[in-house]
């Protein structure tokens, strides 16, 4: 099984090369901060806010989409309903790219669009800036309580909204502490890759009033969805659900339908 830290450490080999061939301050020239999009002009009051997921590959399912065009997959999630977009950029175990976040961009131009990767670094939250990022995936479990806070605090710099990402309570305590607003609760253990919905329900009690909150992973069906909206989240991240559809955009559309049977 591939571990957090193996993939830390490839994006940290991987991170080296590139700033041989591009210094920091090379890749800063070109950087243009921007004012961050308004949150509540994405993920709107009473709605069921869905971020679906540009993902073509994972350790925990191998291959599930390689081949497939992101701005194609893109345009038919914004056509269906997705209030944004999650593009994994890892390259090694994902098999993403910053490029093609980039051409999502340049195709959508005013969709807000998640960078997911497995940030450690200043350099990739500009990559993120450049290639046209509204917000950026941190994980708490990884950086921890030394890495965390300079990120989060960079991340603003730039206009971009660092969207914390949780599993446990210790992980939300590091969040909240350092000003975490947008979390990200992942329902995957990421040392054990199991997942469990629940992880929603139990850590959504202990998230102060006024925040963001995303629920990630194992989400399938409208009555789950409908549920963890009234237990406090005001969006979900849905990637490969989808993606192992041949339409991902009409599996989204379903979901959606199911979504509002459920309410109807």
């Amino acid at each position: 099984m591939i571990t957090l830290h193996q993939i830390e450490q490839q994006v940290l080999t991987r991170l080296a090369e590139r700033k041989v061939q591009q210094p920091l301050a090379q890749l800063l020239a070109s950087a243009k901060p921007r004012s961050p999009v308004a949150l509540r002009s994405v993920f709107r009051p009473g709605k069921v806010n869905i971020i679906a997921e540009i993902k073509v590959a994972s350790p925990s399912e191998g291959d599930i989409a390689t081949g497939t065009d992101p701005v194609e997959v893109a345009r038919g999630y914004v056509v269906n309903g997705a209030v944004g977009l999650s593009i994994l950029t890892e390259e090694t175990f994902f098999k993403g790219s910053i490029r093609s976040l980039g051409r999502v961009r340049r195709v959508l131009p005013s969709t807000f669009i998640l960078m997911k990767d497995f940030i450690v670094d200043e350099y990739q939250l500009v990559e993120g800036l450049n290639a046209g990022a509204d917000a950026v995936l941190l994980i708490a479990a990884m950086l921890g309580a030394d890495r965390l806070p300079p990120l989060v605090e960079k991340a603003h710099a730039y206009g971009l909204h660092p969207l914390v990402e949780v599993h446990d309570e210790r992980d939300l305590e590091l969040a909240v502490s350092h000003g975490a607003t947008f979390i990200g609760v992942n329902n995957r253990n990421l040392k054990t890759m199991q997942v469990d919905v629940g992880t929603s329900e139990r850590l959504a009690s202990l998230v102060p009033g006024g925040a963001t909150l995303i629920s990630e992973s194992g989400l399938t069906s409208g009555d789950q969805l409908i549920h963890l909206r009234s237990r406090g989240f005001k969006g979900f991240l849905i990637g490969t659900h989808f993606m192992k559809n041949s339409d991902p955009g009409d599996a989204l559309a379903n979901l959606l339908r199911s979504v509002h049977a459920h309410q109807s």
